[in-house]
Formats: structure tokens, sequence, C-alpha cells
């Protein structure tokens, strides 16, 4: 997809990841919908960017919220062709604590919930808005980028709930790129290493320190500016389908 005179939306649109995916978005054009629970960052970044950036507060795992925000998408004066899946949580915790004790299911069914079904369902309600649209070059109706993590690989000690959620979302990208192949709408999924997002912000500047010096190269931290630029050579390269792209400066992650 080369023309970025569309709508689009992005999930977790607000911050991190998805606020630089937004950010890079409305600069190319696109009307943007951000969808993300923090409603004062979401409401600020829309009317920083103005034009047609909105900010609608959804929660990813509700199929209405996530619905009333497509309509929001789908409401402006282009067509919908584009979803970014940037919302998502993160959990520490062993299968057995140091003392036995077993990790808590809660957490664990609230971090599936929120990284693998939400993204889920913000897919396929998407991707039913993409199939009624006109396709365009190619017949491509929309293009679909989700977003994993290297622990999906190398899911490290404590990471369980983690690694499973962000491993469904790597499993998922194949059978949902053939699944939609029919209606025109691609489906990739970046899988990213350590980004320097609000999830890393909070830790000591020794440990992010320690933490980009054991990555190969580039050694630094990614930055989301990264990831944005990298979703939208996804958008823009129409025969890229189906795969999974890490993004780590060749790092793989050690068991702790």
């Amino acid at each position: 997809m080369k023309d970025f005179d569309v709508s689009a939306l992005v999930t977790g649109g607000a911050s991190g990841l998805g606020e630089a995916t937004t950010r890079a978005l409305a600069a190319r054009g696109a009307a943007v919908t951000i969808l993300d629970v923090q409603a004062g960052r979401g409401v600020a970044l829309a009317d920083e960017l103005g034009g047609h950036t909105t900010f609608v507060p959804t929660d990813v795992t509700d199929e209405a919220s996530v619905q009333a925000a497509i309509e929001d998408a789908t409401g402006k004066d282009r067509p919908l062709r584009i979803a970014v899946n940037c919302a998502g949580i993160g959990w520490a915790g062993r299968t057995l604590g140091r003392d036995g004790t077993p990790h808590e299911l809660a957490p664990f069914t609230r971090t599936v919930m929120v990284n693998l079904v939400g993204t889920f369902n913000v897919l396929r309600l998407a991707a039913a808005a993409m199939a009624r649209t006109e396709p365009g070059e190619d017949g491509e109706r929309g293009v679909i980028v989700n977003t994993a993590s290297i622990a999906a690989y190398d899911g490290q000690i404590g990471q369980i709930a983690y690694a499973a959620s962000k491993g469904g979302i790597v499993g998922m990208t194949l059978p949902a790129a053939r699944d939609l192949a029919a209606v025109g709408v691609r489906v990739c999924t970046i899988a990213p290493g350590l980004v320097d997002t609000p999830l890393l912000a909070g830790l000591p500047e020794e440990a992010r320190t320690s933490l980009a010096a054991g990555i190969p190269f580039p050694r630094r931290l990614g930055r989301p500016d990264d990831y944005a630029q990298l979703a939208l050579a996804i958008i823009e390269q129409g025969y890229l389908n189906g795969e999974v792209v890490r993004m780590d400066a060749a790092l793989r992650m050690a068991p702790r």
C-alpha cells in the first residue's frame, strides 16, 4: 500500500509503540483513530496532532468497545485500510514460586486476554470493516500489523504469561493471513526486542544500561520510532504477508 490517504486505527495508540505509530501515520496523511484506555493521554495526543486524528476510549477485550472505535475509523471521509495492534500489558511470575506457590491464574488469564484475545478481537472486526471497502492496487483492501515480542521465542524465567500471550500472536499470523487472503487483507506481526517504552522506563538507569549492553548491534535499547518505521514499511511493502519480523538487533535472550 503506497497511499496513506486512508483511515487507520492504532490500539494502545496513546503511548509507547502505539504513540510512535500514531504520529508516523498522521505525518504521512492518514486519518488515525487512537484506541486506548488512557483517556488523558489519548485526548491530548489527538488534540496535538489535530486534523483527522481522533481518540476513542477502548477496551480491546470488549467487542462493543472495539466496534465503536471501528465505527469512528470507518466514519471518516476515507476507507479504513490500516490497523496496527500495539495494546498490551506485561506480567512477571514463575510457574512455581521459590516457595512452591503456583502461578496465580487471574494474572495469567488477564495477560492472555489483553495481549492475545484483544489482538484477535481487533483483527477480526477491523478485517470485517476492510472487507466492505473497494479493493485497491493488486486487489488489496487493507493491512493489519500485530505486535508480538521476542519473548514468544526466547521467553525468560518469570515470563510464562507474557510469552504465552505473545506466542499466540505469532501463531495466528499465518492462518489469519490465509483466512483474509480471500478479501485482500494482509496480516503481519512485529516481534520487538528490548524497546524503550513505558514498560522499561521504570527501571533504574543501571538496569537499563545492563540490558542494552547485552544487545549485539546496535548496542542500545530499541526506540518506539524504530517500531513505527518498520510498521510503515510493512504497510508499504504489498508483497509482505503472513510473516513475523523480529526487530531485536540480533538479541537472543538468556533464561534470566
